[in-house]
């Protein structure tokens, strides 16, 4: 893919034509083929700027994932299109007119929208269908950019803009090259018309993205543009070498490929593009690895901030950085959330894979030691481990702990597989009696998941139960029996949404320990941080001796990579010395 872009467009091309003819293989391998089109080769599509083919692939694949809800759109879109295309002759001759009397000649053309953008939006707005589709959208060709701005400065003489609805994506084109400007109006009629302004080579670039530059023939002049979306790509799979994994590799492309992106700028004002939810340290091994390697804190917009901030489009981000010196070993623990992108992770783990091999090898020893003792399993047999890994020696295995090619995290994960167990690693303990009791999130909505769910108090919905969902304005859907009296008595039957039961997840109870400095609010701290991993506090005791407080507590966790997770983040609290599994005797 780094070598030659022909590569991949073929792919695009040849994945494309497999699911225009999906509909001939079995349920099982469709899903499967439809799953990895969206995850995969619609992304990369979208990452290259081929839209046409992006829009084809989402939907096709839309249709095996979710064929009820697919058909459930395909036909609302079906019953409106006479309505619809009144509607937009009407808005397309106003504008029209509006840009003639300003001397602009300009193509207008409504925006056709896709089922699957559609279901998105559904999804995203919590909002039924009627409510997505009233969002009508138009797209105007204009010569050159000058007309652009022309344009849009009559348009929004004409019509009032809503805020923050504007972005200028010629003069800050997006990572992928794309160009327009983008705005929303409100219309003759009141509702909103989105619309977007563009020259035609804009257009060409947005619709086929990187295959518009295509080079084919020797003798022809040099494309600077086209060579410049080869330098990015290439960028953007410069860390691709220092993966093994296959599995990783794939993570790796979701997070610094596929992922939406934030813009942030450098103190120069320069522009720097990373995925969303990107960190300081990500930010500092993208503007140099060097200034990686020694970050040890930042400030945004001027104030400072930790290294796990999670930056936001439109901030000015700084580096603070020492003398010498380099990455902290935790910058690789994913349960702390200080590095986002594929490519710091590898820059870490090279410089980590430089240091002395002793040095790695007593590192590795004492993490993998340390997090074994925290959850219970120090009795395990690390020689059989590292050969599951296939290390040949169990100096080699701790190497690549303390170098960072293998994580504490990914290990956990390992040892919760099923087949762990049966080898004789105890796990944690039998399933809690409380383990399986419903939750609004076991419910599922039929075309709306996502939706805030709450049960009704009026009839008290058990699994089993035949439910029904009702709409409410402001608080999503309030989950009812069936046979519910208040349910009987709904007039307004259009808010009334099909609703199953979803899986009852499994967590088993588990024993921890914290030991702690006494302090204000460390109760609360620890509470809260525990709720928001989504985990139940069976019970809980705390003693305070010689302001040490310890707290002996039930954790109610599905596996131990969660248990992992949880013990990490209380150990990174203030105040917070260690926490633990307890095991009998």
């Amino acid at each position: 893919m780094g070598e030659d872009i022909r590569v991949v467009l073929i792919k695009l091309a040849d994945r494309l034509h497999n699911m225009r003819t999906l509909g001939h293989l079995p349920e099982s391998k469709r899903k499967r083929i439809a799953q990895q089109t969206m995850d995969i080769f619609a992304p990369l599509a979208n990452r290259l700027g081929i839209w046409q083919i992006k829009w084809e692939l989402e939907d096709l694949a839309f249709r095996h994932l979710e064929p009820e809800i697919y058909k459930e759109i395909a036909d609302n879109l079906a019953a409106r299109r006479g309505d619809r295309e009144r509607e937009m002759k009407h808005v397309i001759s106003s504008l029209q007119k509006g840009l003639s009397k300003e001397g602009i000649k300009a193509e207008i053309t409504g925006r056709p929208k896709h089922i699957y953008s559609i279901y998105k939006k559904m999804h995203r707005k919590g909002v039924p269908f009627e409510m997505v589709f009233d969002v009508r959208g138009v797209r105007i060709l204009v010569p050159n950019i000058p007309t652009c701005y022309s344009t849009l400065g009559v348009i929004h003489t004409h019509w009032r803009p809503i805020p923050d609805e504007f972005d200028d994506y010629i003069a800050a084109p997006k990572d992928n090259f794309y160009q327009s400007l983008h705005t929303a109006v409100v219309f003759d009629d009141g509702n909103t018309l989105e619309i977007q302004i563009r020259t035609p080579e804009m257009h060409q670039g947005a619709e086929y993205g990187i295959a518009s530059h295509w080079r084919y023939k020797e003798g022809v002049e040099r494309d600077e543009d086209y060579e410049r979306r080869i330098v990015w790509l290439r960028s953007l799979m410069e860390w691709r070498q220092d993966v093994i994994d296959a599995g990783e590799f794939v993570d790796g492309l979701k997070s610094d490929v596929f992922e939406d992106r934030v813009y942030l700028f450098t103190p120069r004002g320069d522009i720097i593009d990373l995925p969303a939810g990107s960190t300081p340290i990500d930010f500092a091994y993208h503007v140099h690895t060097d200034v990686g390697h020694r970050c040890r804190g930042a400030k945004v917009n001027g104030k400072l901030v930790s290294l796990d901030y999670q930056l936001k489009t439109g901030e000015k981000v700084e580096i603070l950085t020492a003398k010498r010196g380099g990455p902290s070993l935790d910058w690789l623990n994913p349960n702390l959330g200080l590095v986002k992108t594929q490519r710091a992770r590898s820059k870490i783990r090279r410089w980590f894979k430089v240091q002395a091999r002793e040095k790695n090898i007593n590192q590795g020893k004492t993490l993998l030691e340390k997090e074994l003792r925290r959850l219970g399993l120090s009795q395990l047999n690390i020689e059989k481990l590292a050969k599951e890994f296939n290390f040949r020696s169990i100096d080699d295995f701790y190497e690549a702990i303390g170098n960072g090619d293998i994580s504490i995290g990914r290990i956990v994960n390992h040892l919760t597989v099923p087949e762990v167990e049966s080898d004789g690693y105890e796990l944690i303990a039998k399933p809690s009696a409380e383990a399986g009791v419903s939750t609004p999130d076991s419910v599922v909505i039929l075309g709306l998941r996502g939706l805030l769910t709450n049960f009704a108090r009026c009839c008290n919905p058990t699994p089993g139960d035949d439910i029904v969902g009702y709409i409410t304005r402001g608080r999503g859907a309030t989950i009812h029996r069936q046979d519910c009296p208040n349910i009987m008595r709904i007039k307004d039957r259009e808010r009334l949404v099909m609703v199953s039961w979803g899986e009852a997840r499994n967590t088993y109870p588990v024993p921890v320990q914290v030991k702690a400095y006494d302090r204000d609010g460390l109760m609360r701290d620890v509470s809260t941080l525990i709720a928001e991993e989504g985990i139940n506090m069976g019970k809980v005791a705390v003693e305070v001796n010689n302001n040490l407080a310890i707290f002996d507590m039930v954790l109610e966790v599905r596996d131990l990579a969660q248990l992992s997770k949880v013990l990490d983040r209380l150990e990174n609290l203030a105040n917070v010395l260690e926490a633990h599994r307890i095991r009998p005797g």
